[in-house]
This record gives structure tokens, sequence and C-alpha cells, in this order.
């Protein structure tokens, strides 16, 4: 019996349809939808750069209204005014962040080694800039040099130091302007071993604290300077909001700061990316902490340390114990800088990208550095962590730029008592 055309099932002509479609556009649709996943996971701008002529974003500028910090010093900042465009081909904050340490440009210089004993008898390796090839300039860390020149201290972010590409790029960029600078390595990192049952952990300030004091008691005359990079930010401005008008530096800078520990925790277990890059920073800190096993084993838990699978896991097993804090989150709250903003005494910059994907934007103080005279927020759109590629070429940090231009302006200016080095207001 022959089976007539209202026998034939839809779906049967549906899928004959199907199989008459060649292979090679079905591998086209899955190519535009993989495309597309790509874009939206790493979060590209490019369209939205084409549409607007490559033109970037104004950077947006917090502060008070009668800010004379402001007004005398940062309204003369001509990139703060200006307009941050970032790299076309890295448009990209998770591009941007994940290939911060294999394109910045480094150059050619040695450091000579400071070893700096804390009081509870830690060592700190404080690395002073000594040479390059590509200017006749020389900078170095002995006292005859530094009472004539600024100091800038730059304090690395979370498992960073003295080496890495960023932290080597703005030493460079600032000597080359004449600065001297010396990179404060977190005890435990640069190569030096741990002399004491301490370990330093994100909101631990006593070891700046006592470098500052020391590189104030053996340059006198010279006006100190800091930058503090990623978690070196938040330890830089906790530090100066603890000491308030106590604090001998004259200028700060904050970079990428993630302001509330506790908040980019939660941050952290968002989005799939966010989870990489905690497991990542996750293995970076147990690295850290297999070099120094004998101490780390005898002041915390070793057994949580192994089995961590992100920061604040391991914060839980480390910096939660050690500090004597009955809870993480109670640990992550006395951590964050976010809570002592309002007493920073001293010129402030603070520069985070809206698109940064390891500090969320979320926890970015807009209202306490908008009450405070002595800061002056600076947020844009684009720029990932510690990056802010910019030229077609991709090796040079926007931000780093800024904080010369910023510096070289502030010390110059009349906020700066020429006789003592020091701000010479407060508020």
């Amino acid at each position: 019996m022959e089976t007539t055309g209202d026998d034939v099932s839809p779906y049967h002509l549906l899928l004959k349809g199907l199989t008459l479609i060649p292979l090679s556009l079905y591998l086209l649709i899955i190519l535009l939808f993989f495309i597309i996943f790509v874009y939206n996971l790493l979060e590209f701008h490019i369209i939205h750069d084409i549409f607007t002529s490559f033109r970037g974003n104004h950077v947006s500028l917090t502060f008070h209204p009668s800010s004379y910090f402001y007004h005398e010093v940062v309204s003369k900042c001509h990139l703060l005014h200006g307009r941050y465009f970032s790299t076309p081909w890295l448009s990209s904050p998770h591009l941007q962040t994940m290939l911060l340490h294999l394109l910045v440009k480094t150059h050619n210089f040695s450091y000579k080694r400071e070893l700096f004993i804390s009081s509870d008898g830690g060592t700190i390796a404080l690395d002073w800039l000594m040479n390059f090839d590509e200017t006749r300039c020389q900078v170095n860390g002995d006292n005859s040099f530094a009472k004539v020149v600024p100091l800038v201290i730059v304090i690395p972010g979370l498992t960073s130091d003295s080496d890495s590409p960023y932290i080597k790029h703005i030493a460079y960029k600032m000597a080359k302007h004449g600065w001297n600078v010396v990179i404060s390595n977190h005890r435990g990192l640069g190569g030096v071993p741990l002399t004491s049952d301490c370990i330093y952990t994100a909101g631990w300030t006593e070891d700046l604290r006592e470098v500052v004091n020391h590189l104030h008691c053996t340059h006198p005359e010279a006006p100190l300077f800091a930058i503090g990079t990623s978690l070196g930010a938040n330890i830089l401005v906790k530090y100066l909001g603890e000491d308030g008008v106590n604090v001998p530096i004259v200028g700060a800078a904050s970079i990428c700061n993630p302001w509330d520990i506790l908040m980019g925790d939660r941050f952290f277990g968002r989005g799939l990316m966010q989870r990489f890059y905690n497991r990542v920073l996750a293995n970076a800190l147990k690295d850290v902490a297999r070099l120094h096993r004998v101490v780390y084993a005898r002041i915390a838990d070793w057994e949580g340390i192994e089995k961590a699978c992100s920061v604040g896991e391991f914060n839980k097993y480390t910096g939660r114990i050690t500090g004597n804090f009955e809870t993480i989150d109670t640990f992550h709250r006395w951590a964050s800088s976010v809570h002592v903003v309002n007493n920073v005494k001293v010129p402030l910059v603070c520069i985070n990208a809206i698109d940064d994907p390891v500090c969320t934007h979320e926890a970015i103080p807009f209202d306490e550095c908008r009450m405070n005279k002595n800061i002056v927020l600076a947020t844009t759109q684009h720029g990932g962590h510690n990056a802010f590629f910019e030229g077609m070429s991709g090796k040079n940090l926007w931000w780093v730029g800024v904080i010369e231009e910023y510096f070289s302006i502030l010390h110059s200016s009349s906020l700066m008592n020429k006789n003592t080095g020091a701000p010479a207001f407060n508020t």
C-alpha cells in the first residue's frame, strides 16, 4: 500500500530539508556563535571604538569642589583632562590584564639591593634603581644623590616584586624623568627569606610604615612620594588613612586599588573569568607559601593552604589565623582601605578602570573621595587591571605618564614647602 503525501511527517520533511543545507553553512553558524560568545566573555569593545571613531573616553574626575589640591595641581595635569584610548588590538580588559607581563615595554637596568630589617626581625628587600642603557642619566640609592632628587617608593601588587615587568616599567620611566626610585618588596617576595614568624597580608601596613620612616630618616632632605599598585595600593592608602598627618610622604598615587577586600572576594565568585583570576592568584599565593613552608606551617594552617582554591580561602588559612580574626569576613573588612579614605591627609590621586576584571568598580569609594579635599579619583571606562595600554604598539602604559606628570606638577607647586619637602597644607 502506497503512502500518500498527507501521511508524511512534517518532522521528517524538516529533517530532510536540513540535510540539504551545506555543512559549510553549519560550520559558519557555529563559528559566528563562538565569536559572539568570546566577544562577550572577554568583554571586547572594538565595535564601540569603531562607532566612536577610536577617540576613547574622557577621564572622569571625582573631587571636592573646593579642593585646593585639585585647583593647584590636578587641574594642570593635561593627561587627566584628556581621553584614554586603549590599544585597538587590546580592546578587552581581559587581554590587557592577561598580557600585561608579556607586552609591557621594559628596559635594561640593574638594582642595588638594600636589606631592611624590621622591628620584629623580618627582612624586606629595598631595590634601588641603578642604571639603564637608553639614557646617560644614572640613578642610584646613595644619600648624596637622594638629597637633591625626590624619592619615589613603589609598592607592588599581590605577588609582584621589583622584577615584574610593569614595576620595572614605572621605575624606568620615573628615573628617566629624574626621580630616584626604590621598590619596596613585600616580605617573603623578591627572593628574600622570611626571617620572623610574620607574613604580609592584604591589610598589613606596618612594613610600609617602617620602610617609609627608615627612608625619611636616611634621606631627610628628599621629598618622599609613593606609588601603590593593586593590593600595594590598598596597603598604601590604608597606611595613609591610619596615620593621617603623621606620614612623611608628600604625595601619593593609587593604581587599581581593590578598596574593599570583602566585596572583592564576593566579586571573584561571580563570573567565569573572575573565577579564573581567583584560581590563578590563589595558585600564585600558594607558590609563595611553598617557598617559606617552614614559617607558614608554623603560624598558619598548612593543610588548609594546600587545599585553597581561591584567594579568600588562602586568606582564611593565613591572614585570618595570624591576625587572630574570628571570621574571614572580619579579616577582609579590617584589611580594606575604603574605611579610612576620609582620613588621608596628603595629596593622593587614585586611578581605577570601570572594566577592571580583578577589582570590581562597585567597590570604588566615589562619595568618600569626593568628600576628602586631599584626594582626586580618576576613573576610565577601559584599561583592565594595572594595564591601560595605549598606542598602536601596545608597549606603554597610560597611567605611568599620568603619575609622572602629576608628581612633577605637585613637586613644583605651592603646596610643597621647599625647605622641608612637606605638604604646605593639611585639611
